[in-house]
């Protein structure tokens, strides 16, 4: 039976609702009382709802195994936000998948039974991530949470993060505390590793996650480091799903439009892809059912979807903000804009990947442009400008150094590098102050207001550019021709002539 509502009367989401949900909302096709906790997910953000919540909700629901419903976490103090959304609607959310020309599909999550939040009682997080239920414990973190070194690429070991939980085993602040002492109470009582699963945009994550765990439990506990490195599992995976930030308009749509007061929803694209290693010590969910690629090697996967849509997103995202565009579907309606991010991946982005298994490359780019231009999802410039440090190591800055070491194009390389250093000067081509986060937004802001239009000190950023790029005089030369073009005659001006 489906519950008749209207605008004026939407009804609060939690367990009551599933009983008699909506017109027009799907609900759980399983009963999530009897559910066990068998995944536990550390950084219940946006995309982990939209993405990952999503499948082991499609793949409870189609083998009837419900020994994997999902127990979030959260570290961070901003993740109390999250628990006071979830907890009075008990972990249910609803999910809106919005296209272009398509009416928005709505449904209700409910593959998260229980949330803890670790700063109010770390012991319970250590406590439930050791017992013998939570077989995979999967990791939505950022960048940042992986604790490298941005001029080596190695583990920081020495973050005041790190060393506390080194010195104070028992109350960790870190993903990597919470890990290594919840792996060491495991070997104590005689159970199996969990298997570690990164979901997050790090090139190799799962390699990149094992190299950290081992390193920290290595000063730890040499032995501990040992058990785990001999019997743990860290499958690589890709991940792809855009979720912008859920806005209080979203929150309206939802009432007005299905009748649901969900404190925390996400509105997302109708796309989603996950390809994983299928690398696990302790059993999984038979994702392959639900349309999960599991594979042996997810290296040409990442490489396709790092290197064309993330770093797609950023050649455009800059000179967008400048030119005074607020979300990406607008940057992609100018022809301009559209035909620049189409050469620049098939100009100085294809030529440098390789061949990827079941794909149609230039049917991927299409969807792509497609996926940008969705006016539906209304996901903000501004979002994808954010921590530009630490994306452009990972997403272009790779296919520059393997451009240039090609002799291959960079022009278009250089430009999304530029319009990075002209936007975090401050202000876009009309004046307008413009303030991006950044971990590293002072030293870029100092670095890109002395500059000026030479490249130089920007470039000079070792924690982004490394040792190498600096010297590069290529790529000093067209940085620097892009750079006095978008001051001298704005964003528009400047991409005409590429």
């Amino acid at each position: 039976m489906e519950r008749s509502t209207s605008p004026s009367s939407p009804v609060k989401l939690d367990n009551s609702l599933l009983e008699s949900p909506p017109s027009g909302v799907r609900r759980p096709a399983y009963d999530r009382r009897n559910a066990t906790q068998g995944i536990l997910h550390i950084g219940i953000g946006g995309f982990h709802r939209a993405h990952q919540a999503v499948y082991v909700d499609d793949v409870i629901a189609e083998t009837g195994d419900d020994r994997w419903a999902i127990c979030g976490v959260g570290l961070l103090q901003q993740d109390s936000r999250m628990r006071d959304a979830l907890r009075p609607q008990d972990c249910l959310y609803a999910v809106v998948e919005r296209g272009p020309g398509a009416d928005a599909q709505a449904r209700v999550i409910g593959a998260m039974t229980r949330f803890l939040f670790a700063p109010e009682d770390s012991e319970l997080v250590l406590d439930k991530m050791a017992s013998a239920d939570i077989r995979i414990v999967s990791l939505t973190i950022t960048e940042g949470g992986y604790y490298l070194d941005p001029k080596t690429g190695q583990s920081n070991l020495d973050h005041p993060d790190i060393v506390h939980d080194l010195q104070h085993p028992a109350q960790p602040v870190a993903a990597f505390g919470y890990l290594a002492e919840a792996m060491d109470r495991r070997r104590q009582r005689g159970l199996k590793p969990f298997t570690v699963m990164s979901c997050d945009n790090v090139q190799g994550n799962g390699d990149v996650t094992r190299r950290m765990l081992l390193a920290f439990a290595e000063r730890r506990d040499p032995s501990l480091r040992d058990w785990i490195a001999e019997n743990g599992a860290f499958p690589n995976s890709m991940v792809d799903r855009i979720t912008p930030a859920t806005t209080d308009a979203d929150r309206t749509m939802i009432r007005d439009a299905y009748g649901i007061d969900d404190a925390w929803p996400v509105v997302t694209e109708p796309f989603r892809q996950w390809v994983v290693e299928d690398a696990f010590c302790d059993g999984r969910p038979l994702w392959e059912r639900v349309g999960v690629q599991m594979t042996s090697d997810v290296h040409p996967y990442e490489m396709m979807k790092i290197r064309l849509l993330n770093a797609s997103h950023s050649a455009m995202a800059y000179l967008g903000l400048l030119a005074g565009f607020s979300h990406i579907h607008e940057v992609m309606a100018d022809d301009l804009f559209r035909e620049h991010v189409i050469d620049f991946m098939d100009e100085e982005v294809t030529p440098i990947l390789q061949d990827v298994p079941g794909i149609d490359l230039a049917a991927y780019k299409q969807a792509l442009v497609k996926r940008f231009s969705n006016p539906a999802i209304k996901d903000q410039v501004l979002r994808v400008c954010m921590d530009g440090s630490s994306k452009f190591p990972k997403f272009l800055l790779p296919t520059v150094r393997e451009q240039l070491r090609r002799g291959g194009s960079t022009r278009r390389l250089s430009l999304a590098i530029a319009s990075w250093c002209r936007a975090m000067a401050g202000t876009d081509d009309r004046g307008a102050t413009i303030e991006i986060p950044d971990p590293l937004a002072d030293l870029l802001t100092m670095r890109a207001r002395s500059t000026g239009r030479d490249p130089a000190a920007f470039l000079a950023v070792r924690e982004v550019f490394g040792e190498d790029l600096p010297q590069s005089e290529v790529l000093a030369k067209q940085v620097g021709e892009a750079l006095e073009s978008l001051y001298d005659e704005g964003a528009r001006k400047t991409l005409a002539k590429y």
